[in-house]
């Protein structure tokens, strides 16, 4: 179960922003094996007083389009399927709803198993 955060500045449409979800959805199906009905995300839309990046940290200019993209989901894909997924996704964004691909940060936070629940206090991964 990968949790998604996005955000973003403030401003943009539904349709922007369905079309950010369905990116990084496909994205991570496509590059990190997520199960197709395994979607859990939240997007974000900040004030440009809450939203703060360096436009040119590591000699990449970014804009005020940038958007955050944060991901916890659990350990085991590797450096391969992270690198894939990395140009998979501003590929896709690029694509819908247009983000430039300087304008893409990925975060992604690694997390054991067992530190999900799904619902009604279970762990069904504590004792797989």
């Amino acid at each position: 179960m990968p949790l998604v955060r996005i955000d973003l500045r403030a401003g943009t449409s539904a349709e922007y922003r369905k079309a950010l979800g369905d990116g990084v959805h496909r994205a991570m199906v496509e590059a990190l094996g997520a199960p197709a009905d395994d979607r859990f995300q939240v997007i974000t839309e900040h004030l440009a007083a809450g939203l703060n990046y360096d436009p040119q940290y590591l000699g990449i200019r970014r804009s005020d389009g940038v958007v955050f993209v944060q991901i916890t989901l659990s350990t085991g894909r590797k450096p391969q399927q992270k690198r894939q997924f990395y140009k998979r996704l501003t590929e896709l964004l690029a694509e819908s709803p247009g983000v430039k691909p300087q304008d893409v940060v990925i975060n992604l936070v690694e997390v054991a198993w067992e530190n999900w629940s799904f619902g009604n206090g279970e762990a069904p991964y504590m004792d797989a």
